[in-house]
């Protein structure tokens, strides 16, 4: 079978003590390749009092209890311990080897020896029961209810009889009952509830001490040696199965009720009809070794499988076995299935198995809970446990767990499976740790450092000190750098110490200056402090390994370090575009006097508008000045241009100095704002200006220099021979206000009789087109001439009649507003007294119209004051006498009313006429009594 050719998985085995043995270690010589089957077991000596008690003796028999450990020796004496290997207890049973020990659930212990003794012991006293037979004694079975049915148990030995001894009811001592004889000796005996199995020359029989009836006689195995040498090993696996191990078989075997099934080839010691019990043989096998002991493991079966030499394997029906001292191989734990399809195989390192020999071996396993409809499986904290005994060494084998496994997979280098083992959840929490640091050496190891760096969040968690113990063992390899994306910053937040060796360590190389400042354009500036890394920054400054992302980083930590000045310094030199906010935000606006040129380069509006606007901290001639020197390629001249137009527009005189340098300015690159800028400013040269204009050929600027230096007649000829613009003309010569220049112009027009026409059309209003067309000489043919003369005369007459029609609205309007006058001027105003005129005034406070002409009236009352002295004109009194009210008449005469009224009654006969004609024209609003009065002194004067 293919499953038996696997080779033997060497497990390392603990101490009691936890120490590896010394043995361990010599075999790791495991063939490179070959995948390894994961072990079931795992294995650890007994220590105790163990290696005391085989120092000076030898292990014989074990047998294990759910209270102790039972251990027989070769000098007779039963050790009682406990699971870790100490001694509780000593009985000096026997005075030979002990063969076999058998316990009662309770506190009974049961063993024989070859002495030819069977001995029941106490558990907890010193009470003891022995019994003579005089032939060596090879099994012992106490019944499980032992204390319950009379002290019952079986035993057997070399006489070849299988006897039942029972405590008798009646008389001191015990019953005897010989079950079964004359069938060679007695090798093993297991009792499990009614059920007796015991094994001797001829085979295994199994006996139901309930009806005192066989069951079964199942053949011993052919061709193996004999018992003495290959002992048979019976072990039930629950109420209902036996499972037998002898030589190279296996057989399991199931107690069954019912009478349908066959027998399978089993013989019966009883006929069919007289048992309602048989059995039936539901597992047979074969193996490639010597059986040293069986157990059951849930559904499967662990082997303790002695290697015999292959010289020993050929001789068939030896009887013996050669010596072999001193050459014997390793025994092994199988886990095999009942089809002995082998699951894994384990080499013990057992001391001094070179010379022990397949009986020299036992296993023994704990009880466990479990049912044949369980399949024996065992609850959880109630697995079983196996205990593997040589005459100088005790194994103990259990079932691996959840933090085996991942020590396993760690073991053999798969990481990521125990990493993943952890985090589903099984195994202890602390286990993370550890797979974690193993997993991250791994990784180290095979320099993954990425994959590595890429785990420590999730492997170091939230842990500073293992962080910051990772970010110095990366730095310490050189590969921080792959790390620094993964380095917390909170939750937990490190030591500013690490903090500031993961940035140094960046600036070393160019190709991690973006990462750089990647990062600490991310990091929170309290993390760290800025110093250390600008100072392994800054020697860099001007070496070849300076990169623009190594200045912006520098740039940021002066910032963080409260170095703005030095930040401005290189952000201007990388031309950063948030420079301008930069600047504005820290007032480092004394800071930029040598930066114009590369504030102008990164953003040339936003530099003129911050230059202009701090004109004061940065004066026009330094600004000029850096961009005349400019070395950088770039436009400098359209640069001075953009800064002196916009200082120009703010302030006229700002940049005099330098209008000379932007009417070139203008002259290169906005030529439309030359004239503007000629009109607006006086502090340029007109004889350099106009070099300029005219190597440029721009004309109207040559015709408005030439007016300005004087030479009107040069550019009149310029406007006319170059633009040919006459309108241009008639406006030039009309704001000189010269009439020689007009005649200048008639002149040179003359000359182009196409001039002619045009000056026509444009001098209506200017000059008399008559003029014009007497100076024109007979015979000269003039275009259009007859159509613009017409045009001429119509201009001519309707301009006129508009002035006519102007004229005579002009005079009606003055009439008017003089007749209005007269009549405002005739009428007469009544000043009451101060107490009257403030009730009035409290009571007209609102209107807009009484306050208008209260304020008139005020301004009557000062000239009045002043023509008249503040005296009535009829009764020279003052006029603020206390009751009495006055009136005043808008040209500045004032009376009082009694004198007016006295006045204008010898004056009534000849006015009546009159004020009733002039009352209609007053306004509704004014008093019958005050319409009719008028001034004494002007009417008398009128009269």
């Amino acid at each position: 079978m293919s499953s038996a050719a696997r080779r033997a998985h060497h497990p390392s085995l603990v101490n009691g003590d936890g120490e590896y043995g010394p043995e361990d270690e010599e075999e790791e010589d495991e063939e490179e390749g070959e995948p390894e089957e994961e072990p079931r077991l795992k294995y650890q000596r007994l220590g105790g009092s163990v290696p005391a008690i085989l120092s000076t003796d030898a292990a014989a028999a074990i047998a294990v209890t759910d209270r102790a450990v039972l251990l027989g020796t070769h000098d007779g004496t039963l050790h009682i311990l406990d699971f870790q290997g100490n001694q509780s207890k000593e009985i000096k049973a026997h005075t030979a080897t002990v063969n076999d020990i058998s316990f009662e659930d309770r506190e009974y212990i049961g063993s024989c020896s070859d002495d030819g003794t069977v001995v029941i012991s106490n558990l907890f006293t010193d009470d003891k029961l022995k019994f003579e037979y005089h032939r060596p004694m090879k099994a012992i079975a106490l019944d499980p209810q032992y204390s319950r049915s009379n002290n019952r148990f079986a035993t057997g030995g070399l006489a070849g009889q299988v006897l039942v001894l029972t405590k008798s009811r009646w008389v001191s001592g015990y019953n005897k009952k010989v079950l079964r004889e004359g069938e060679g000796p007695i090798h093993s005996m297991k009792w499990r509830t009614d059920l007796l199995a015991w094994a001797n020359d001829a085979g295994v029989k199994v006996h139901d001490m309930k009806t005192d009836r066989g069951i079964a006689f199942i053949e011993k195995p052919k061709g193996i040696p004999r018992p003495e040498v290959l002992l048979p090993h019976l072990v039930w696996q629950d109420d209902t199965v036996l499972v037998i191990g002898w030589g190279t078989s296996v057989k399991i075997a199931a107690i069954r009720t019912d009478l349908s099934q066959g027998l399978n080839g089993m013989q019966r010691s009883v006929s069919a009809a007289s048992s309602e019990k048989y059995v039936d043989i539901v597992g047979s096998f074969q193996t490639g070794y010597h059986i040293s002991g069986i157990a059951p493991f849930g559904d499967l079966l662990v082997m303790l499988a002695y290697i015999p030499e292959e010289d020993e394997r050929d001789k068939k029906n030896n009887t013996s076995v050669s010596s072999r001292q001193g050459t014997a191989q390793r025994p092994e734990i199988h886990l095999v299935s009942w089809k002995n399809d082998v699951l894994t195989t384990d080499a013990l390192p057992i001391h001094g198995y070179e010379h022990y020999k397949a009986k020299d071996y036992t296993l023994a396993h704990a009880p466990f809970s479990g049912s044949s409809n369980a399949g024996g499986q065992w609850a959880a904290g109630d697995e079983p446990l196996y205990y593997i005994v040589s005459p100088k060494d005790i194994v103990v084998a259990k079932p691996r767990d959840t933090e085996d496994h991942i020590a396993w997979l760690l073991q053999h280098g798969w990481h990521e499976k125990a990493l993943a083992a952890v985090e589903a959840g099984h195994g202890r929490t602390e286990l993370l740790d550890e797979v974690g640091t193993r997993y991250l050496d791994h990784l180290i190891i095979e320099r993954k450092y990425a994959e590595a760096a890429q785990l420590c969040p999730k492997l170091l968690r939230g842990s500073p000190s293992a962080w910051e113990r990772w970010v110095f063992h990366f730095a310490h390899l050189r590969q921080l750098p792959v790390l620094i994306p993964y380095i917390p910053i909170e939750n937990p937040q490190l030591s500013d110490t690490a903090y500031e060796v993961a940035l140094v360590a960046l600036t070393t190389n160019g190709t991690f200056h973006e990462l750089l400042l990647t990062t600490i354009k991310s990091w929170p500036p309290t993390l760290y402090s800025a110093s250390p890394v600008i100072s392994a920054i800054e020697p860099q400054l001007n070496s070849s390994s300076m990169t623009n992302s190594l200045k912006e980083a520098l740039a940021e930590l002066y910032v963080i370090n409260g170095q703005y000045e030095k930040g401005l310094f290189l952000f201007a030199e990388l031309l950063k575009p948030e420079v301008f906010e930069f600047i504005e935000k820290h007032n480092l606006h004394d800071a930029i006097h040598d930066k114009v040129v590369n504030l102008m380069l990164l953003d040339s509006k936003r530099a003129v508008h911050l230059l202009i606007q701090h004109r004061d901290i940065i004066p026009p001639y330094e600004v000029v000045e850096q961009l005349l020197h400019a070395s950088k390629s770039c436009d400098k001249k359209y640069l001075l241009h953009q800064y002196l137009h916009a200082l120009f527009e703010v302030d006229i005189h700002a940049g005099k100095d330098y209008h000379d340098m932007q009417v070139e300015l203008y002259a290169d690159y906005e030529p439309r704002m030359l004239l503007p800028f000629l009109r607006t400013s006086q502090h340029y040269r007109l004889d350099k200006a106009y070099e300029i204009f005219a190597q440029k050929e721009f004309v109207k600027e040559q015709v408005f220099v030439l007016g300005r230096m004087g030479n009107a007649k040069e550019a009149l000829s310029t406007i006319i021979n170059k633009l040919e613009d006459i309108q241009e003309a008639v406006e030039f010569v009309t704001e000189r206000h010269d009439d020689e220049l007009w005649d200048e112009l008639i002149r040179q027009c003359l000359q182009k009789p196409e001039m002619v026409g045009m000056l026509l059309e444009h001098t209506v209003g200017n000059l008399d087109p008559l003029y014009i067309v007497s100076l024109v000489p007979d015979g000269l043919e003039i275009p259009k001439l007859r159509d613009r003369l017409v045009k001429i005369v119509t201009d001519y007459r309707t301009e006129t009649s508009l002035r006519h029609g102007c004229n005579d609205i002009l005079k009606a309007d003055c009439v008017n507003l003089l007749v209005k006058y007269y009549h405002e001027a005739r009428r007469g105003v009544c000043m009451a007294s101060m107490d009257e005129e403030a009730q009035v005034a409290r009571v007209n406070e609102g209107s807009s119209r009484t306050g208008d002409r209260s304020s008139s009236l005020r301004n009557l009352e000062i000239k009045s004051r002043t023509r008249c002295g503040a005296r009535c004109c009829l009764c020279f009194d003052p006029l603020s006498i206390q009751d009495m009210s006055f009136i005043v008449f808008y040209c500045c005469h004032a009376y009082h009313q009694s004198c007016l009224e006295g006045g204008l009654d010898s004056m009534k006969s000849n006015s009546n006429a009159r004020d009733s004609d002039e009352g209609s024209e007053d306004d509704e609003g004014s008093p019958s009594g005050e319409s009719r009065m008028r001034c004494v002194l002007c009417t008398t004067a009128a009269a």
